[in-house]
């Protein structure tokens, strides 16, 4: 019988100042009806992961607009050092002052990973050359970046598989993972995995149960990517109970070698390249 690790790596996370999540999960409510059921501040969300099996957990935030992202990066400087088996994917947004020289300091950080960028919600495209030069600097300072670049869970004009195949022919070689497995778009972003070697997709939202139109490939897609998917519950920003897409992942009865990849070996792998440390 297959199963999880005892202890596993959650490689999406989102982790706000209190004032900006009960923004977001009012947001949700509004613009896309969603009941988000696990309406949980930064450190009542760490104790919950933990207690569910969650051992590293990675977390990102985003800068919806200009003007944040200094004082989000503060917040997130503040509680990496709070916790043990805490890393981020820090914010950034192209229009703020000084963002490269910022996003130079807290890459000398090794809990901090890289960078988030949200399309979706920041309104611009992953292929905007005002980006570029970040990317440059993430591929040199050997980080990774974390993009919310596929048309689901929603989509808008500035998501979509055309796009992200902008960035990756011109940084084939960019380190970076694209969330919910670039919903809903799936082959074409597992076929990207085929030319672009530091590339990753990870599971958010993709495995939750119906009537929610998610992952629809079937196993091979999934055997054949094993090395390079990565397990991410999208917690605390769920519709559906944390398990749901735990238990659905194991319903499909894969190889335990998947199971093993997915939820510890690839994260902890990831983590050990970007910081020369063991977790």
């Amino acid at each position: 019988m297959v199963k999880i690790p005892e202890k596993i790596i959650d490689f999406h996370v989102h982790l706000f100042p209190d004032k900006l999540f009960d923004a977001i999960w009012d947001s949700f409510a509004k613009n896309y009806h969603w009941n988000i059921i696990h309406q949980y501040y930064y450190g009542e969300c760490i104790a919950r992961l933990r207690q569910s099996g969650v051992g590293t957990i990675v977390y990102s935030n985003y800068a919806h607009r200009a003007g944040i992202a200094e004082g989000l990066n503060r917040w997130n400087m503040k509680i990496l050092e709070e916790y043990e088996g805490l890393y981020c994917f820090a914010a950034y947004h192209p229009d703020d002052d000084h963002a490269l020289e910022m996003a130079e300091r807290l890459l000398e950080n090794p809990k901090i990973l890289g960078f988030k960028l949200h399309h979706l919600v920041q309104n611009f495209y992953p292929c905007d050359a005002r980006l570029f030069p970040l990317y440059e600097m993430v591929i040199k300072k050997n980080k990774h970046m974390l993009f919310h670049t596929g048309t689901g869970p929603v989509g808008n004009e500035y998501v979509g598989l055309e796009y992200f195949m902008k960035v990756v022919e011109k940084f084939p070689e960019l380190p970076a993972t694209v969330a919910h497995m670039g919903a809903h778009e799936y082959a074409g972003f597992f076929d990207l995995l085929e030319r672009c070697p530091r590339l990753y997709l990870d599971t958010a939202f993709c495995f939750m149960s119906p009537p929610y139109a998610g992952y629809n490939l079937g196993p091979d897609y999934l055997e054949k990517y094993k090395s390079r998917i990565l397990y991410g519950s999208d917690y605390p920003n769920l519709i559906m109970p944390w398990e749901d897409e735990i238990e659905n992942l194991l319903k499909m009865n894969l190889s335990q070698e998947f199971y093993d990849k997915i939820f510890y070996d690839n994260g902890m792998t990831l983590i050990r390249s970007l910081t020369g440390k063991i977790n």
